[in-house]
């Protein structure tokens, strides 16, 4: 039998059974869809301008199934009127002959081949696509804005800005990607079915560890030596008066004297430190696991937290890593009086303006009802102050005091989200010990091994504290920096 023949006795059922309502239908839904999908790559390829993100929801995800669907239609459609023929007895021992001489049936024969090819082509790169545009960052932070919005709104001003969220959240490989997929669709159905949770918990529960996404970047090895650190902050007076922290941070890592400073002592080699948290953010952390240099582990038991035995079989039991730590590299919210320090050291918010440090603390912290309400009354309260209290200042420098009240207000929008239940502190940070416990879920005094061995808090483990609250600090006089 040549190809010929081969053809025309598998063209024949299908052309004879493909005519019915259902298999048209779908060669109808997926040609459409068909030419929809490359209009719209047409678009995004050949036009300025980043799509909707619902544009891209409906062009990568949408259109892809409706594509889909049309395909699978076509052989139910045949599969149906076969077993429909089957049963009245209708259904022909032979079927009707078909002539690949007529120039018609021969030019269907060619389109449906030719069609059959580009759909291969084109559901082949609508899955590349929709997986694409699933990983990017367009998607993770705007398709689902009203519950990212305030981890999308924290990543647009991080120093990751500029990483992908997949490079974090999924890292290289099939197996974290294919779990990402399954957790991101019980995300899915949360959002649509409205049961996702407010705020977003945090930690990430299912967060890839930290040694295979953020080691790719940061290491240990490469973190040696000390950071000097300077942070200025203002007093509530009518001058907003400049006071200046400076530390010298022992970050330490490894070296060629071994494992020191705060990287070395906890990350610098693998499974030196575990521990038990008995809450869902990890800040109650009341038994904790050293390995030392030789490799002996030592267990420190909290005497302030005294969880039964039944919370620590069901705490979460943690080899420490960087997110330990740093919890909230991308993801960082400030607390108001940092905030508006910040803006005031980068002359955002004028030093100039009396009491403009006590007054922006003072209007940040109203609980206001919506985010458009907290812009409108910020910025209103503000101007009011000066009109009231400093007329003269609010004439000749109204343009310094609104300028300042917007910035104070896109404080608030960069950190309070109502709808998603996110106030000040929502989420603590546990870089540092000031405005979370921090360093001192562990290094609090009350960590105590069964040899009398206890977690060191001396602060000079960690820094070297070289002034503290000075208007003019003579060590950055030393150093040539004021």
């Amino acid at each position: 039998m040549n190809l010929r023949e081969r053809i025309r006795d598998w063209s024949q059922p299908i052309y004879y059974l493909g005519q019915n309502p259902v298999t048209l239908t779908g060669a109808v839904i997926t040609t459409s869809t068909a030419l929809t999908n490359i209009a719209f790559w047409f678009y995004d390829v050949f036009l300025p301008g980043p799509p909707h993100p619902y544009i891209g929801l409906l062009v990568y995800l949408i259109l892809p199934g409706i594509f889909v669907l049309g395909l699978l239609l076509i052989p139910i459609g045949i599969t149906f009127r076969r077993r429909s023929l089957r049963g009245s007895g209708k259904l022909p021992g032979t079927y009707p002959a078909i002539d690949l001489q007529l120039p018609v049936v021969r030019r269907t024969f060619e389109y449906v081949a030719v069609a059959t090819v580009l759909n291969l082509l084109i559901l082949g790169t609508a899955s590349y696509r929709g997986v694409e545009y699933m990983d990017s960052t367009s998607f993770c932070g705007t398709t689902c804005h009203r519950v990212m919005d305030p981890e999308y709104t924290a990543y647009q001003n991080s120093p990751h800005a500029h990483v992908a969220c997949v490079d974090c959240h999924i890292g290289p490989g099939a197996g974290w990607f294919v779990q990402s997929k399954i957790s991101g669709l019980r995300q899915v159905l949360a959002v649509t079915f409205h049961t996702y949770s407010r705020p977003i918990p945090s930690p990430v529960k299912y967060l890839r560890p930290a040694r295979e996404t953020c080691e790719h970047c940061h290491w240990p090895q490469r973190f040696t030596g000390d950071k000097f650190l300077v942070k200025t902050s203002y007093k509530d007076d009518e001058k907003n008066t400049p006071q200046t922290d400076v530390l010298l941070l022992k970050v330490g890592g490894r070296t060629w004297q071994g494992s020191v400073g705060i990287h070395g002592r906890h990350l610098a080699d693998a499974a030196r430190i575990r521990y038990i948290s008995t809450d869902n953010q990890r800040q109650t952390i009341p038994v904790v696991y050293y390995t030392d240099d030789k490799g002996k582990t030592t267990e420190f038991i909290s005497s302030d937290a005294k969880p039964t035995q039944q919370q620590l079989d069901k705490g979460e039991h943690r080899t420490m890593d960087c997110v330990d730590c740093h919890n909230r590299p991308t993801h960082a919210f400030d607390m108001p009086e940092n905030a508006v320090d910040k803006q005031m050291s980068l002359g955002r918010i004028s030093p100039e303006l009396p009491y403009i440090r006590k007054k922006s603390v003072e209007v940040l912290k109203v609980d206001y009802p919506t985010r458009e309400v907290a812009q409108l009354r910020i910025t209103e309260e503000l101007n009011n102050f000066y009109r009231a209290n400093y007329p003269r200042i609010y004439q000749t420098r109204r343009t310094l005091v609104e300028q300042s009240g917007e910035e104070v207000a896109a404080i608030y929008l960069r950190n309070i989200f109502p709808d998603m239940r996110m106030t000040w502190g929502t989420h603590p940070n546990n870089l540092g010990h000031n405005d979370s416990p921090g360093c001192f879920r562990c290094h609090d005094g009350s960590h105590t091994s069964a040899d009398g061995q206890t977690i060191t808090n001396d602060c000079s483990a960690c820094h070297q504290v070289l002034a503290t609250g000075e208007e003019n600090p003579k060590i950055l006089s030393d150093l040539g920096m004021k």
